[in-house]
């Protein structure tokens, strides 16, 4: 069988087409709303006014309610200077499409949100609700999500700062309340000369947990970690540069360690839903009279059996002769400087969308950002909010893709 030749038609014209290049798009000019906060005790502000100064000197807008600043003892006069417009009415802070917030979208809110509005908040997954979501969705909102943001090592910037603040404050908590003045036991956290040193655990060997760590060893307390990842014990150890006592969790092991001490840290972290509980009721009903829990997983559950949600005015309950300090948002407590690291993450991070000719076109090119959005114009991106909340899931990179 003879091979068929390729067919050539005149009519046909043979030419090479041009290459067709992704062009970047001139520099975008941002207009930003930054609103006061009223959920979630949240004092934390997600720009300081040195980010909004840059910003300005940029070229860029930033819209301000008076007193968004207050929790974090920023002054209108601060943001003023910086070259923030303060306004009273939360609406007109609502007319910006571009809107940063330090708390999740609330009820009170989403009358005010504007049609194909960007929104960079916290998502907190305990306090969201497949209403706000749809709503959301019908305003064809984009939101990006502090919790996922990556950087360009692959970490999450603003959430590694969070742990760390939380890591660093709960041992001082945990100080404050060891003494006499707080009803606690009257004991130092730390040790001195002759006296043998405070014994705390920490479960969980995080971030938070490492930070709780280098902090009580720096008190002088004998520190004992437990978490069920080998491989972060083992990067704890590397991280401290000292061979501290760690252990799978084993509960008889856990138990036992639990009699003795006098502070216990819950700094388990779950990705997804709920936290494990590995400590049961009655481990802690052996604990010693006076000694305290800190449980810094309770916006995802909490790893104490014992755990209830306590805030930032009334932080501590007593069970079973046990001071329980439960409060959520740690980071809260210390606003300026969990302000100042927000304000680190998202000043650049804004600059760089500027740069890019806007969200849209740094979507396009920035991967780490994708990973942080969880609804693109109106389309929920999130597989777990879609899978938990029962909406239709579209996948992001197909919906850039298409509109390209």
């Amino acid at each position: 069988m003879s091979s068929l030749k390729p067919l050539v038609s005149t009519s046909f014209t043979y030419e090479t087409l041009e290459e067709t290049l992704d062009v970047k798009a001139r520099g975008a000019q941002l207009h930003i709303g930054i609103p006061k906060e009223t959920a979630f005790q949240e004092n934390r502000i997600a720009l300081t006014p040195e980010g909004v100064s840059v910003l300005v000197s940029n070229g860029h807008q930033v819209v301000m309610e008076t007193k968004a600043g207050d929790g974090s003892k920023f002054t209108d006069k601060d943001y003023s200077e910086a070259g923030a417009k303060i306004v009273y009415e939360k609406q007109e802070v609502f007319k910006a499409p571009i809107l940063v917030k330090s708390a999740p979208v609330v009820a009170e809110d989403l009358p005010l949100l504007q049609m194909s509005q960007v929104i960079v908040s916290p998502i907190h997954l305990s306090a969201m609700r497949s209403e706000y979501l749809q709503f959301m969705m019908e305003k064809r909102i984009t939101a990006l999500s502090f919790e996922n943001l990556k950087d360009d090592s692959g970490t999450y910037p603003i959430v590694r700062s969070m742990s760390e603040i939380a890591g660093s404050a709960i041992m001082l908590i945990a100080g404050q309340y060891l003494g006499s003045a707080n009803s606690g036991k009257g004991v130092l956290l730390g040790g001195i000369s002759g006296i043998p040193p405070t014994k705390v655990i920490i479960i969980g060997a995080g971030v938070v947990g490492e930070f709780a760590t280098r902090t009580a060893l720096a008190l002088g307390a004998s520190v004992k970690v437990f978490d069920n990842n080998v491989y972060r014990l083992k990067r704890l150890q590397n991280n401290l540069g000292v061979r501290v006592w760690t252990s799978v969790i084993e509960p008889k092991i856990l138990a036992k360690q639990l009699k003795s001490c006098e502070v216990a840290v819950g700094a388990m972290s779950s990705e997804f839903g709920r936290t494990p509980v590995v400590v049961t009721e009655e481990m802690v009903t052996n604990m010693r009279s006076g000694s305290v829990i800190i449980d810094v997983s309770i916006d995802r559950g909490g790893c104490f059996e014992t755990s209830e949600i306590t805030s930032h005015q009334r932080p501590t309950f007593v069970k079973h002769d046990v001071i329980h300090y439960c409060v959520p948002n740690i980071p809260s407590g210390f606003a300026r400087t969990a302000s100042q690291a927000i304000s680190n993450v998202l000043m650049p991070l804004l600059l760089d969308v500027s740069e890019e000719g806007g969200f849209e076109e740094m979507v396009w090119h920035n991967f780490n950002l994708r990973h942080g959005i969880y609804m693109y114009k109106g389309h929920l991106t999130n597989f777990y909010l879609s899978q938990r909340f029962d909406l239709r899931y579209t996948d992001l990179n197909l919906l850039i893709a298409s509109r390209r």
